[in-house]
């Protein structure tokens, strides 16, 4: 069985080496899916009961672990000096210090690394993140999905 959660948050980045428009400072309206893999829980009076997993639990792990920290935030490489060097001059600036180009393909890669560890077997059902999805734009996305075990 498979559930996605949905949820969206706005950042902004710079692909610095990019040949075309995405090397300036710009931002985008993110959508994060959340894709989830296991069995049914089967636990009469539960409230879990025949979920994979509440999707208001779902979503409140996402916001706790990625979704607060990259919502309203500039997502920026630790080595785009003139850009790093700029966000530290603006006080109380939200800024996302990145080991890797904030393309959309290495944001999916880290939000996967992230809500992996995020999302656990409570109820032994084998609960898993399977998918993360991110949307640049509604048309350009990235995806992770997990390899089979």
């Amino acid at each position: 069985m498979f559930i996605t959660r949905r949820l969206e948050f706005d950042a902004g980045h710079r692909i610095p080496d990019h040949k075309s428009q995405c090397r300036h400072l710009h931002g985008h309206r993110y959508a994060l899916e959340i894709t989830l893999a296991g069995e049914v829980i089967e636990q009469p009076g539960d409230s879990a009961n025949g979920m994979l997993m509440d999707f208001s639990e779902v979503k409140a792990l996402a916001m706790q672990h990625l979704v607060e920290a990259w919502d309203h935030a500039f997502l920026a490489y630790t080595d785009d000096r003139p850009v790093v060097d700029f966000l530290r001059t603006l006080a109380d600036h939200k800024t996302v210090l990145l080991d890797c180009v904030p393309t959309v393909e290495n944001l999916a890669q880290q939000a996967f690394v992230i809500l992996d560890a995020a999302y656990r077997d409570t109820y032994g059902n084998h609960l898993r993140l399977a998918r993360v999805r991110l949307y640049e734009t509604p048309g350009c996305w990235a995806e992770v999905v997990r390899c089979p075990d």
